[in-house]
Formats: structure tokens, C-alpha cells, sequence
């Protein structure tokens, strides 16, 4: 597994994008919890408890789970990559993102979601579909978009967000280049 660092401003702000251990589940539960709770971007129950969100989360190869730490060790953010389908659409990934709210805007999602695109490829995926980003989800929407995703369809009222009400939720996708050699183009 590679490492990735990423300075965003201060030394404060470094990160480290690593495999998560079982060691990390406390440090994302943390964020997880609240995030979920507040039912604003992830379409998951909000009532979700820890061991179902753990059993979700926390993955075994081939799928990966990474979580963003900085300097001080605390986990600030996690990512979760697999194949979006078995068989023969196991070859398209997807990805999903939390970062602690204490620490949005200082490029944590970014780096994550760069990271997995790169992991993906490293994989032999040949695309990353997201299949439910909330359109009232905005920063995330500019910000998969400024990393080469396109929207691809949105579903009318297919997102219930608790504030306003009944929003589109997108399906977002990005490829990678195609296996010059044919197949699949997974290892």
C-alpha cells in the first residue's frame, strides 16, 4: 500500500492517506456518527449503529478501506473503495468519503478521492461511478467534478434531505483509459 502526504497550508494540515487499520474505527466513527446523524449527504439510515456502519465501512482485500491522518496521528477522514458490481460489471469501482467536519476545506476529500483514483487504477478498474451524490451536496459535487467526474443522470427527488426536502441525487462517473492489450483491463 502506498503512502500519500499532503500539505495543505500549515504543518498542521499535513496528512497521511494510509490503509486503515482496526486500530483507526474509533478515530472515523468519531465523524462517521455525526455525519450519518445529520442525514444531509450520505443515504444511509440515520439511525445507523456502529457495528452495521463498521461491517460497511471497514473492508478485506480485494475491496480497500483508507483512512486520511495527520500529524498528530488523529484520523481527520476515511475512503472506502470496491467494485460497484459483481461479475460483469466488476469492473467499474466506486468510492465512497467522510472527513470530520472540523476539518472541511483544507483539501482532506480531495486528497482522498485523488488517492482512491489512483488505487482504482493500480486495481485495473477501468472507471469510478459515485451512485448517490445528494445535489444539494454542492462542494462535493464541484469537487468530483473538478477531479474529471461527469454527472452522468440525476434522479429526480431520489435524495430526502432533512432541510430541504425532497433533492435530486446524482450519478456521477469517471473513465479510465482503456487496457491496450483487451480484456477488462483488471489485473
Amino acid at each position: 500500500m502506498t503512502e500519500r502526504d499532503k500539505a495543505d497550508g500549515p504543518a498542521r494540515d499535513r496528512i497521511t492517506i494510509r490503509a486503515a487499520t482496526a486500530s483507526d474505527w474509533p478515530g472515523i466513527w468519531r465523524f462517521m456518527s455525526e455525519i450519518v446523524a445529520a442525514g444531509e449527504t450520505f443515504s444511509w439510515d440515520p439511525g445507523l449503529d456502529e457495528g452495521a456502519a463498521r461491517s460497511r465501512w471497514m473492508h478485506s482485500p480485494p475491496a480497500r478501506t483508507f483512512a486520511a491522518v495527520d500529524a498528530n496521528g488523529a484520523v481527520v477522514g476515511s475512503a472506502e473503495m470496491e467494485q460497484n458490481h459483481e461479475g460483469p460489471g466488476s469492473h467499474i469501482a466506486t468510492a465512497s468519503f467522510m472527513v470530520d467536519p472540523a476539518r472541511h476545506g483544507r483539501g482532506i476529500g480531495r486528497a482522498l478521492c485523488a488517492h482512491t483514483l489512483e488505487m482504482a487504477r493500480a486495481d485495473g478498474f477501468r472507471g469510478m461511478q459515485f451512485n448517490a451524490v445528494a445535489q444539494t451536496n454542492t462542494v462535493a459535487v464541484a469537487l468530483w467534478q473538478s477531479l474529471g467526474f461527469e454527472i452522468l443522470a440525476t434522479i429526480p427527488e431520489g435524495f430526502h434531505h432533512p432541510t430541504a426536502g425532497y433533492v435530486g441525487l446524482h450519478v456521477m462517473y469517471q473513465p479510465f483509459a482503456t487496457n491496450p492489450h483487451g480484456g477488462d483491463g483488471r489485473k
